[in-house]
């Protein structure tokens, strides 16, 4: 299942952030917020239900999901999204859809590392986190 994400993720580095956040519709102020965060991944499983949780000092946010199931979701910055996660070929793919609009997150592991690429439109963000021991 999602066994290879279960764990602690520590973010250490992010690219195109802010531009993925405007494309979004984040404002000004969340996006400097959300500029400065290091945030945490917490993946979890119980049973047949995945908890990921992403942790910092500015926000803390979490969802449980069914692989496969589409549910309801509030996201970080407060958008009402119908939010569907599948597992693709090793990659653990959300595709979030809003008021018309549809955004794609992927996460999937590289050289030991958990690379996720928030992708809006062309507008793509890649964000990388390490394992924490």
């Amino acid at each position: 299942m999602v066994d290879q994400f279960i764990g602690t993720w520590k973010m250490v580095a992010s690219e195109n952030f802010d531009n993925y956040m405007k494309a979004l519709g984040v404002s000004f102020v969340n996006r400097q917020a959300g500029n400065l965060a290091k945030p945490y991944l917490i993946f979890s499983v119980e049973g047949d239900t995945v908890c990921m949780k992403s942790q910092s000092t500015f926000k803390t946010s979490e969802v449980k999901f069914k692989l496969g199931e589409e549910f309801e979701e509030t996201t970080a910055d407060d958008r009402k999204t119908k939010t569907k996660i599948t597992l693709e070929n090793g990659k653990l793919m959300q595709n979030q859809s809003w008021d018309g609009k549809q955004t794609t997150l992927e996460r999937e592991l590289k050289d030991g590392k958990l690379v996720a690429r928030c992708i809006m439109g062309n507008v793509v963000a890649t964000r990388t986190y390490e394992k924490e021991a």
